[in-house]
């Protein structure tokens, strides 16, 4: 069935995004991955906690209409990028690991036409959609945040 091919392919870039995004920290020092290169709060270590969070909001919050309280976000997208001093790489990696599989259980769950109501009816396939832009964006800001890194250390 075409639906079946289609979220099989969705599915797919879903995990090369997040992968992709996981392994911006690659072999990057905690300073490094916590440089404030542009006026915002963004860093990489700090996309990489919004996007646990963004996880959260689109395939827990969206889907199980569970509270961000409930789920462990923080209460704003602006806040989701705060660090902490206990906020490392490897903490932060494992947080977005665990919230990757949550949502892939989630999305298991369901069919891809299935509607779900925690955000406001949404069918499955919107909140696929939804995420890949999500995640191409920050994967874009990743990007140019580890060459700019990288340049750094000459």
């Amino acid at each position: 069935m075409l639906t079946d091919d289609v979220r099989t392919r969705l599915d797919a870039l879903l995990d090369e995004y997040r992968a992709r995004l996981h392994d911006s920290l690659d072999g990057l020092t905690e300073e490094e991955a916590r440089a404030r290169l542009v006026p915002s709060k963004t860093t990489l270590l700090g996309l990489v906690k919004h996007v646990t969070y963004v996880e959260g909001v689109w395939f827990d919050e969206a889907v199980t209409g569970r509270s961000y309280r409930e789920i462990g976000n923080a209460s704003s997208p602006d806040r989701s990028f705060t660090l902490r001093p206990a906020d490392t790489i490897p903490s932060v990696r494992a947080a977005y690991r665990a919230r990757c599989e949550v949502s892939r259980r989630h999305a298991a769950a369901l069919a891809f036409d299935d509607v779900v109501t925690g955000r406001g009816g949404r069918r499955l396939w919107e909140i696929y959609l939804h995420m890949l832009r999500e995640l191409a964006q920050h994967l874009g800001h990743a990007d140019i945040l580890r060459e700019q890194v990288l340049a750094a250390r000459g």
